[in-house]
């Protein structure tokens, strides 16, 4: 973490606070998507440089496929989820890495990856734009700049995050350190995941697939961990909690 220096000028704590808190008020922008305001001192355009690299280092590792069959699924079903959210008019790139853990993850420059295993677990189109969806759901909701944004306004700095990121061992030796050291790889906050599961949704239903295989695809995820880990424990929302409100949100939109 990086220390914090004194400013020269030795303003007081209070004026320093205060000028942090109308910076942070003055980035505040709503949201329509998520129906809520957002601290955005970065966005995602602020984030594509730094995206775009920690992308070519990734799709650089050896085993790591941007051509070929899988890669022409996952980019048939995320073209039609992209166009669904209305982020068609950018570029969109693919890849498939090997890994044992289902995961995928998404860039905020537009690029999305997801994993062999999750290919190979996935039992339909449908469950596999649940996933995409997801990823695309994050990038609509700004969830990087926010959490970026976040870190900023504590002084804290991007680059700092990258300390946090050390944590996170297996995504940054499969997706590579640039990413890790952007804090491009941290978790997000279960309510991140929710808003990004419940965007998801509303794509698929858009793009025509069937919103009820994404309740299918999170009990397929929970039946193939080994250890269940505690709702209290983790930065993620437990499987039970996904599947209840996303029951409960399909249902409510009467889809099927």
């Amino acid at each position: 973490m990086i220390a914090l220096r004194r400013p020269a000028s030795r303003l007081p704590v209070r004026l320093l606070a205060a000028a942090v808190a109308a910076s942070a008020l003055s980035a505040c922008a709503y949201n329509e998507a998520l129906g809520r305001n957002q601290l955005l001192l970065v966005d995602n355009a602020a984030l594509a440089q730094q995206s775009n690299a920690a992308w070519r280092e990734a799709i650089s590792k050896p085993g790591v496929q941007t051509s070929g069959a899988q890669v022409d699924r996952i980019r048939r079903v995320g073209n039609r989820l992209v166009q669904a959210a209305g982020l068609g008019g950018r570029s969109w790139d693919y890849a498939v890495f090997s890994e044992k853990s289902p995961n995928a993850f998404v860039l905020p420059s537009g690029q999305i990856g997801v994993t062999d295993s999750l290919l190979a677990l996935v039992q339909n189109d449908d469950q596999l734009a649940t996933v995409i969806g997801h990823e695309i759901g994050h990038v609509v909701a700004n969830h990087a700049a926010e959490r970026a944004s976040s870190q900023a306004a504590t002084s804290i700095g991007l680059a700092a995050v990258g300390g946090a990121a050390g944590r996170y061992g297996d995504a940054v030796n499969a997706y590579g350190g640039l990413a890790a050291q952007y804090g491009l790889l941290l978790p997000y906050s279960r309510r991140d995941e929710l808003e990004a599961d419940r965007l998801g949704v509303d794509y698929m239903q858009a793009a025509g697939f069937r919103p009820s295989q994404a309740v299918a695809l999170w009990r397929l995820m929970a039946a193939q961990r080994q250890a269940s880990i505690p709702q209290f424990a983790s930065t993620h929302p437990s499987d039970a909690t996904r599947i209840d409100l996303l029951q409960q949100y399909i249902a409510g939109k009467g889809w099927s």
